[in-house]
This record gives structure tokens, sequence and C-alpha cells, in this order.
């Protein structure tokens, strides 16, 4: 039987003085509370780590710096608790985090939970989240279920939108360089068996199927597969001038680097997380140009840019180009209800349902607990992963088809 790991606990220089004062790292029963306890499980081994280590643990840190270095969390009363972080290392693995969230909530009795990384993962732990009565801001997690699993588990709330949304939007920019002659209307498409792929491409296939886009090849992959040579060969030989794939970080890097190495130049790439990381556009250079995925920035968001600056000074990484600012967000949100509410999980829940928060996004607001206004999907020009779905939303850019051929080193 796998064990736990030996917990992590971080604090700023205010909380250690606090510990130190008081002997304990939390405050005994009938003693002033001393700290706010907000823990986590996140992938910072594994498969996993590669998305969770870019899109969600440097938001976590970060924000807690950015409060921390503020006196802490604001409470109704004017006062400031710092935040004592426990985290664990779920090790890419649906079991532990589920243990650890578990941990966290019975063992430890943090106040609040943060989401881990990924759909699976989310969907995982939401009935601990539930039956613990935390929120579960789950951000990095896309599944067309949300309103169901909204009223499965009523503190739970869904960021990043659906398989369908994303489909749809694909679809449409497929069919719109289709009427103008650019591409055929036949695509291929892989997968990845989780639950971020499953979602993507059940969405994907009816929204084709309406379209009149003709899927003429459609194979799913298992985790932690390297060779794709076989999927690039067949996406090949099927004469589509369209490639998708809904892939995880590994695999999307993967894709990439052996489509280059086949000579395989799809008219359209759109590949699935991990395409919106910068790390992507710097190891692939003018490559990456016209490649498309989710997400994307609006470039003249002058919030965003702050934020993005901000963000690489203090954790030495550059955010993505899709979750990072909408995780950061998120936690913006919940310090804000916590300053409205209090510590009251219950209440806090409410406020963050009901609630219009100022985040780097601008005026955020849950509808039925789903964000919805987003970039459904982006394409990397000018060394920038910019939206260009919805074609009507502020600060989208154009998208540009078809994309370039691979320009050998």
């Amino acid at each position: 039987m796998k064990t736990f790991q030996r917990r992590q606990v971080l604090r700023s220089a205010a909380l250690v003085a606090a510990v130190a004062a008081t002997g304990v790292g939390r405050a005994a029963f009938g003693e002033e509370r001393k700290s706010v306890r907000i823990g986590y499980a996140i992938s910072k081994t594994g498969p996993n780590a590669g998305g969770a280590g870019i899109t969600t643990l440097p938001n976590y840190l970060l924000w807690v710096k950015d409060v921390n270095d503020a006196g802490g969390l604001e409470l109704p009363d004017g006062k400031k608790l710092p935040i004592e972080v426990i985290e664990y290392d779920d090790r890419s693995s649906s079991e532990e985090v589920v243990r650890a969230t578990e941990r966290l909530a019975t063992d430890d009795q943090v106040d609040f939970i943060l989401a881990p990384w990924g759909t699976g993962f989310n969907l995982a732990v939401a009935p601990l989240f539930d039956r613990y009565g935390y929120p579960q801001l789950a951000v990095s997690a896309v599944t067309d279920k949300a309103p169901q699993f909204v009223q499965r588990w009523k503190k739970s709330f869904w960021m990043l939108g659906g398989g369908h949304d994303y489909a749809k939007a694909l679809a449409s920019i497929l069919v719109e360089a289709n009427k103008a002659g650019t591409i055929n209307n036949k695509v291929a498409m892989v997968s990845v068996a989780d639950g971020f792929g499953i979602d993507l491409v059940s969405a994907a296939r009816p929204a084709f199927k309406e379209a009149g886009i003709e899927v003429v090849y459609d194979q799913t992959y298992p985790l932690a597969t390297s060779d794709f040579s076989p999927v690039i060969n067949e996406a090949m030989a099927s004469g589509a001038d369209s490639f998708v794939a809904f892939s995880y970080p590994p695999d999307t890097f993967a894709l990439t680097q052996q489509a280059q190495v086949a000579s395989f130049n799809p008219k359209v790439l759109y590949l699935g997380v991990g395409t919106g990381f910068p790390v992507y556009g710097k190891n692939n250079g003018e490559n990456a140009t016209g490649i498309m995925s989710l997400g994307g920035i609006d470039p003249a968001n002058k919030a965003n840019e702050e934020y993005r600056k901000r963000h690489e000074a203090h954790t030495g990484i550059a955010p993505d180009y899709w979750g990072s600012v909408i995780t950061y967000a998120s936690l913006q949100m919940l310090q804000e209800a916590i300053k409205r509410k209090g510590l009251d999980r219950e209440a806090v829940s409410a406020e963050l349902a009901s609630g219009t928060f100022e985040t780097v996004l601008g005026d955020t607001k849950f509808e039925e607990n789903q964000l919805r206004k987003l970039w459904w999907t982006g394409q990397w020009q000018n060394g920038q992963f910019v939206g260009v779905a919805p074609s009507d939303r502020q600060g989208v850019s154009k998208v540009v088809l078809p994309r370039q051929e691979w320009k050998k080193a």
C-alpha cells in the first residue's frame, strides 16, 4: 500500500513568528486564532507534474505570498490572519489525491482546501469536498456535466467550461476555413483516455457531424503513451487537412516533435493541454505559429499583462496562456469572499455563488456556479498564444490558416 509523504508546511515570516509565540501550528481550543489553514494536494511528481507545475502550483504559491506579504487574509472585522499551507504531493495518482484530500479535511482540519490539477482528479475529489463542506474551485477541469455536478455538489464551481464549448468553437473555425477553400472537410482526431480527453472527444464527434465535418480517423490512446508514430502515420494516410488531439502536456509535446520528424504537415493542427504553455512556444519557435488549442489571451488586456509580469517575477516561470490567470482569479474570489463572510465555509460558498469579484480577469461572476466568459480557442501568433474564439468577444485576434509547414533547423 502506498503511504503519504510527510506533509510540507509552508509559512511566511509573519506566520513563523506567530507559531513561535504560541508553540503550536494551530490555536488550541479557546485560544485566539493565529492563522488560516489552507491545504491542497497537487501533482509535484509523476506525469501530471508538468501541467500542475505550470498552471496550478505557481499560482497557489504566488497568492499565498501576496496575501501574507499584505498581512494575511482579511476578515469581516478588519483583522488579518496569515495563511498556513499544508501541501501534499498526490504523485499523479487518483488514489493518492483522494487520500490526501480526506486527510486534509479530517486529520489536518484545514479551513479551506484548494483544488487539484486535472479534470479527472477534480472529479475524484468532488464528493469529498462536498461531504466535508468545502467550496471546490475546480479551475483545471473541463466537463460538459458541470450543470449536473453543481446540482449534486452544491459547493462546487467549474471554471473552464465544457467540452462542447471548445468543440463547437473549433468546428466553426473549420467550417469557415472549408468555405474559404483553405482546407477540406476531413478531420483526423485522437484523444487521451482520461476525463479531459473523454469529455472533449465526446463533444467533438457530434459537433463535427452537425457542422458537416467528416471524421475520417478517431483513435483513443492510453495515458503515458510516448510513441505516437502509429497515430501520425494513420492521420497522414487519412487524407484529412486537419489533425485534432485532445491531449495532456506530455502527449502534446511528443505529438509536436514526432509530427516534425515525420514531416506531417496538416493545414490545421489543434493540440490539447500544454500548447498554451510558454515553454511550448519557446521550444518550437517559429514552428509554433498557427498551432491552435484551448484557451488564449487578449494581448492588449493590461490587467492580464501586469499579472503575467508579476507571476514570472515572483515564481521564476511564466504563466500559461489558458488556466493560469483563471487559477489566480479563483483565489482572489476566495480571498474576497472570506473578507466578506469570514471563515464560515457555508457562507463563503454562498458568496462565491452569488457575488461579483474584481480579479485579474476584471469583474468576475459565476453563472450557476460556472465561469462562462472564456476563450474557447487560441492560436500561436507572433510569439503569443492569443484568443481567436469567440469571434465576437472584445480583444479577439483573427485566426490565420493554413498553418505554415514545419521549418527545418
